[in-house]
C-alpha cells in the first residue's frame, strides 16, 4: 500500500474522533508585488475563506517600516466579497508611540478591529524598551481592539527563565489582550502543561494553539534553529530517511502527525485552532477539509 493509501486510511480512522464545532484561524505573511505572476496571498485568501475562519492574520516584521505598507496593502487587496475579520500584525520594538498610535487609528479608521500585539524581533539591537504588554495598552487607549498576544509553551529564546517568560504573558493579558496564539510545537504535553499553568497564575483567556504542518523537515530544522521549540525523537525518525525532494511523503507525514495532536487537543477541551500557513493553502487545505468533514 503506498502511502496516500495509508493517508487516507488514517484519516476516515481519524474522522470520528474530531470535534465538529472547532474553529480555524490563519497567518499569512503580505506579498511585496501583488502585480507578480504568482501570488500566492491571495490563493491561500480565497481557498482559506471557505472555512469562515475566525480571522486571518497577516504578518509584519519588525526589520523595516515598509513592511507596515505591505500588511496595509495586502489587506486592503483582501477581496471584500469575503467579509473576513482580518488581524494585522503590529510590532512596537521599531517604532515611536507616535507612530504607533498613527498606526493603530489609521486600522480602526479602515475597519480592523482586531490586531495581533507583538514587541517584534530586535534585528537592529534597538535600544528602545517597548514591549507587547506596552503596545496593548496604547492600542486599548486608541480603541477597543480585539488584541491577540503571542505566548510560548517552550519558552521565549530571549527570556530568563519560563516563570517570568509567563509572568509576561500575565501582564499582557491584564493589560487587556483578548487572547493568546503560541508558537508551533509539537509536544502536546508541553502545551497542556503550559495551559495549565497559565490558569494557575489567573490567566482566563484562551490560549489558542498554534499549528505548522511540516511540508519540508529541513525548512523546519531552520525554523526551530532560532526558537527554543523542541523537535521530539519520534518526529526526527519519521523524517531520517526521507530525502528533501520528497515532498508528497514529506507533506502526508506532516498531516497525519497535525491531525493526531488535534485529535488529543480537541479531547482536552481545545477548540480553537491557528494555522501557520507560510502562504501555501495546499497542506492547510487539505487539514481543515479532513477536519471540518468538507
Amino acid at each position: 500500500m503506498n502511502i496516500l493509501n495509508k493517508y487516507n486510511d488514517f484519516l476516515q480512522q481519524k474522522k470520528s474522533d474530531l470535534s465538529s464545532d472547532i474553529s480555524f484561524s490563519f497567518e499569512l505573511f503580505p506579498p511585496k508585488d501583488f502585480h507578480q505572476k504568482n501570488n500566492n496571498f491571495l490563493s491561500c485568501i480565497n481557498k482559506l475563506s471557505l472555512f469562515n475562519p475566525t480571522f486571518i492574520s497577516v504578518t509584519c516584521t519588525a526589520k523595516n517600516n515598509v513592511c507596515n505598507d505591505y500588511t496595509y496593502n495586502a489587506i486592503r487587496n483582501i477581496p471584500k466579497k469575503l467579509n473576513l475579520n482580518v488581524a494585522p500584525h503590529i510590532t512596537c520594538i521599531n517604532k515611536s508611540e507616535e507612530e504607533l498610535t498613527s498606526l493603530a487609528h489609521r486600522y480602526w479608521n479602515d475597519g480592523i478591529k482586531s490586531v495581533i500585539a507583538l514587541r517584534g524581533d530586535n534585528f537592529l539591537n534597538s535600544n528602545r524598551k517597548c514591549y507587547a504588554y506596552d503596545l496593548v495598552v496604547l492600542l486599548k487607549q486608541v480603541a477597543n481592539f480585539d488584541i491577540s498576544v503571542a505566548a510560548y509553551p517552550e519558552g521565549h529564546p530571549e527570556a530568563i527563565n519560563k516563570k517570568i517568560d509567563l509572568m509576561h504573558l500575565k501582564r499582557k493579558i491584564d493589560c487587556g489582550a483578548n487572547r493568546a496564539i503560541t508558537q508551533f510545537f509539537f509536544d502536546v504535553d508541553k502545551y497542556l502543561r503550559f495551559r495549565d499553568e497559565c490558569v494557575h497564575i489567573g490567566i482566563d483567556v484562551d490560549i489558542i494553539p498554534g499549528i505548522l504542518p511540516i511540508t519540508n523537515f529541513h525548512q523546519l530544522k531552520r525554523f526551530v534553529s532560532i526558537t527554543n521549540v523542541n523537535l521530539p525523537d519520534w518526529l526526527i525518525n519519521l523524517f531520517l530517511h526521507i530525502h528533501e525532494q520528497d515532498v508528497v511523503v514529506s507533506q502526508m507525514i506532516g498531516l497525519i502527525i497535525c491531525v493526531q495532536m488535534i485529535q488529543r487537543l480537541c479531547l482536552e477541551g481545545v477548540k480553537s485552532f491557528h494555522f501557520y500557513t507560510l502562504n501555501h493553502y495546499e497542506s492547510v487545505y487539505s487539514l481543515c477539509s479532513t477536519l471540518k468533514k468538507l
